[in-house]
């Protein structure tokens, strides 16, 4: 068995990529997506894809990941499983009353989101545990057996179990399972415990919710996936990609779906930061932008940023991921006009179906009819013609929208490029301003298959120079599945003074997560060599609400080397986000987490030798196109990428196009490709 595959599941494409160790080539290979089951495109595209290498089977595949919006799409949707939730006496509001904020400060006519589980199916059953994890009341079992029996009553699909301080101690959760497997055989159970053993009831009440009501529908998806698969001739375990960017077996993650908010992203961002450090690039700026949404995460040292959480939809879901923003910007985003008579797009997406207008199903002018209008899009075909465009049909909706604004479809096709690079450097703003970072400092790695599309136009808008276009950017994300590790995430919370704490126990603590983490190990058969951890604290100042995570390097003792060095760690991070430190104030240690991580069979990036050349015999084609609607339509040389070769320069006005993307260069821009067939553009002046 020789080959590798990776499949990623978007909005409106499905990215298959293959591996092939024979040749050492890699093969991609897009599908449109089928929203209603998307395990219907993942088959027929790795049956394509299969037949594309050439007298290949599903039976020589070694190693199978996928990267899913399942649970995301079904949490966005308000599709998920019913829900019932067992918590302590008294606290069954405490979803509905949250941190008892308003979602917008200044308008008090906005709701709240409905909470997943309705009051009548929330149960209270009597116990106690105090703060300092005692048993103050203990648990009264026959509430526990009533509770259960009127949630089955209910034909509730999942239960949510979450008990005050369970993070102490779980023994009041892990008895309440057991009820409900002798009194409710088969329902989907979540235990807080399990989900999420972290201080803070409402958002550990809300991710444990989450995790439920998403449980059913991931695990019946992936778990119909898996035989799907298994009847095709997969014999390889097929892995899923988890918000922390690592792949975990599918019958692992069908009981931990919660993890996979962020499935489709993270890999992606795992591959960016492997290609872009091996050709010199550590510091980066990720901008995925696929049909429906843009993706953007930050990337320093060659390590993507990790974050323990996040806000979806309105709703706290708390779980070890990378640090991505999500903006309704994709190719498939609609244009309209407001109230006020101005240009908006998104977030309203034209998605698969019907797609933009120039698919030939809908009317709605789309990003990708603005750049079919402009020219800067093939306007006869995409996916080396496996898609037919209709321009004429991409014309027409753009005038829709240009006559009541009075401008030409020309100037209405830039305002909506404009419009939509304004939305996602807002994006680009919140990874990197907003946390301390300055994006001039970083190279801009587009990939997905609008990025390279709006890269240079994003670029000047943010004042950055520089830009890395990988050799794949349109399968970025499902190469990214064959960068990755087998990964997941041990923590304990143990609130107490750094100095207090002392050395000695918090090597304790961290001992005691290593011996989860080797046991982890163990279950998913990862050898001694391949096995890697590390460690992360939660630190603030005392007094504070919030804290920021201190990476601990590697080896390092407390016992040996005490506390000071980590603290000073924590004041420059400190410092850097919020500005300012407190030297003497004292340092409260929160949350102790450690990521283990065990190496999975990878793709690694090939380095080729560089020859100083014109790109002339890459040279295919020359477009009219319009960068600006005062000059009008010029002439644009047209480039194929697969024809390209290290050492290649191109000065834009330019166009690369490739099967899975587009790469256009504005007036000014200079091109050159590396040793590792990325293209590295450096930015013109503004225009």
């Amino acid at each position: 068995m020789s080959l590798r595959i990776g499949v990623d599941t978007g909005g409106t494409f499905t990215d298959i990529c293959a591996f092939d160790e024979q040749t050492a080539r890699v093969h991609v290979r897009k599908v449109s997506s089928t929203p209603d089951d998307p395990g219907r495109a993942i088959v027929q595209g790795v049956t394509e894809i299969l037949d594309q290498i050439g007298d290949r089977e599903i039976g020589e595949v070694a190693y199978f990941a996928h990267g899913t919006t399942v649970g995301t799409n079904a949490l966005l949707t308000g599709r998920g499983a019913l829900t019932g939730l067992i918590t302590t006496r008294g606290f069954r509001d405490l979803l509905e009353l949250g941190r008892g904020r308003r979602p917008a400060m200044y308008d008090p006519q906005v709701d709240k989101p409905e909470p997943h589980v309705p009051r009548h199916l929330r149960k209270e059953v009597t116990e106690r545990l105090r703060h300092t994890g005692v048993v103050e009341t203990p648990l009264n079992e026959d509430d526990v057996r009533l509770a259960v029996r009127e949630l089955r009553e209910e034909g509730v699909a999942s239960i949510a179990v979450c008990l005050l301080y369970s993070y102490l101690d779980a023994t009041h959760e892990k008895r309440i399972a057991e009820i409900i497997a002798e009194e409710f055989p088969g329902v989907y159970v979540s235990l807080s415990s399990d989900v999420l053993p972290e201080f803070r009831e409402y958002e550990r009440l809300s991710t444990v919710v989450t995790n439920s009501y998403v449980g059913p529908v991931v695990a019946n998806y992936l778990s119909r996936l898996r035989g799907v698969l298994a009847d095709q001739g997969l014999r390889a375990i097929p892995h899923v990609t988890q918000s922390n960017g690592g792949v975990i077996p599918f019958r692992t993650a069908e009981s931990m779906p919660v993890r996979l908010v962020l499935s489709g992203p993270s890999t992606g961002v795992v591959g960016a930061a492997q290609i872009c450090s091996a050709a010199g690039f550590p510091d980066i700026i990720t901008f995925d932008m696929g049909g429906t949404s843009s993706d953007i995460s930050l990337v320093q040292e060659g390590k993507p940023k990790v974050t323990a959480g996040m806000e979806l939809d309105g709703r706290p879901v708390r779980s070890p991921m990378l640090d991505i923003h999500t903006v309704g910007a994709g190719g498939g985003s609609l244009a309209w006009i407001d109230s006020g008579n101005h240009l908006r797009v998104g977030p309203q997406s034209a998605g698969a179906f019907p797609g933009p207008a120039c698919y030939g199903n809908g009317d709605g002018a789309a990003v990708t009819d603005a750049n079919v209008v402009l020219r800067m899009l093939n306007p006869e075909y995409l996916l080396n013609g496996q898609m037919k465009i209709d321009r004429e049909a991409s014309v027409a909706a753009v005038r829709r929208l240009a006559e009541p604004l009075g401008l030409s479809v020309e100037e209405t096709a830039l305002g909506i490029l404009r419009v939509v690079t304004a939305n996602m450097a807002r994006a680009i703003r919140v990874v990197s301003v907003q946390r301390g970072y300055d994006p001039r400092d970083y190279a801009l790695v587009p990939f997905g298959g609008a990025g390279p599309l709006h890269a240079s136009r994003l670029a000047r808008e943010l004042g950055m120079r520089r830009i890395v276009v990988p050799e794949i950017p349109g399968a970025q994300s499902a190469l990214g599945l064959l960068m990755t590790d087998v990964k997941t995430d041990f923590m304990r919370t143990h609130i107490a003074p750094v100095a207090e704490a002392g050395s000695v126990a918090i090597d304790a603590i961290f001992a005691e997560l290593t011996e989860n983490a080797d046991e982890w190990f163990v279950e998913e058969e990862v050898s001694e060599e391949g096995r890697a951890a590390v460690r992360r604290m939660d630190l603030r100042y005392r007094g504070q609400n919030f804290e920021l995570a201190v990476e601990i390097p590697e080896g390092y003792s407390f016992t040996a080397s005490g506390v000071t060095p980590i603290v000073e760690l924590f004041h420059e991070a400190h410092e850097r986000v919020y500005g300012y430190r407190s030297e003497d104030a004292q340092i409260e240690a929160v949350t102790f987490r450690l990521e283990a991580s065990g190496s999975a069979p990878r793709f690694d990036v090939r380095e080729d030798e560089v020859t100083e050349n014109t790109a002339d015999a890459a040279r295919v084609d020359l477009r009219s196109s319009c960068f600006d609607p005062a000059v009008g339509f010029v002439d644009t040389p047209v480039y194929d990428r697969a024809l390209l070769t290290p050492g290649d320069v191109i000065e834009g006005p330019a166009i690369v196009e490739q099967m899975d993307t587009t790469t256009v260069l504005l007036p000014g821009d200079h091109c050159r490709v590396d040793s590792y067939r990325n293209l590295i553009i450096e930015i013109g002046a503004q225009s």
